[in-house]
């Protein structure tokens, strides 16, 4: 017996499939025009492509995924987790995100609900770090407070991190601060409207796809 648990203690520590599983959770809800969802997937396409995030995510190993969310029961996954192993892998998933056509366009926000749709797709990845990325342009108006899912995260040591799109005087950086990102090193980025939005998720994923050291909020 004494001999097993010796045995035990010298395996080594468990080993991870990859470093990093990110699932970027997009806003398409009625908020969001035809041309503002181009922008968003075209951003994020481009961001992707960005030569500091690439390196990164084939460093780690990655797997990444891409949900669609808007209001209660309406948050999808359209773009099924991707293994980053090469350049090529990031250049086929940002081709496959700028081609991801929209499913919703005339319903309310339920960020609770996206985030729990993103809990469900991260049990099915053995990573060592787990990260939602979040970008929307308003309020959680519909379903469950995005704050009814810390438990969950916090079980899993998820990390979330967000992208405040301002279009009004709502302050939601401050909202997306103060009720959405979660755990260890989590930040907000704030575009100051749908055009800033290329150049700030791009900015974001250079910072996502290493670990933080502190819960900060970026404009």
């Amino acid at each position: 017996m004494r001999l097993f648990a010796l045995l035990i203690c010298l395996l080594p520590s468990r080993v991870f499939a990859c470093d990093l599983a990110l699932v970027l959770a997009v806003d398409v809800s009625g908020s969001v025009d035809r041309h503002e969802y181009r922008v968003q997937m075209d951003g994020l396409a481009a961001a992707l492509r960005d030569g500091i995030v690439t390196e990164a995510l084939m460093s780690q190993q990655a797997r990444v995924t891409l949900v669609q969310w808007s209001g209660l029961s309406r948050q999808i996954q359209t773009v099924p987790w991707t293994a980053i192993t090469s350049a090529q892998d990031v250049a086929d998933l940002s081709d496959a995100i700028a081609a991801d056509p929209r499913i919703w366009r005339n319903y309310s926000t339920a960020i609770g609900e996206a985030l729990a749709l993103s809990i469900d797709l991260l049990n099915a990845v053995p990573c060592g770090r787990k990260v939602i990325d979040v970008s929307g342009d308003g309020l959680s108006n519909e379903g469950a407070e995005p704050q009814t899912q810390r438990a969950a995260l916090s079980a899993q040591g998820i990390i979330v991190n967000a992208l405040a799109i301002e279009t009004d005087d709502t302050d939601l950086t401050g909202y997306f601060f103060e009720n959405l990102i979660h755990g260890e090193g989590a930040f907000v980025v704030t575009a100051n409207g749908f055009e800033d939005y290329p150049d700030k998720i791009r900015r974001k994923l250079q910072r996502e796809t290493t670990k933080q050291l502190s819960a900060l909020t970026f404009r």
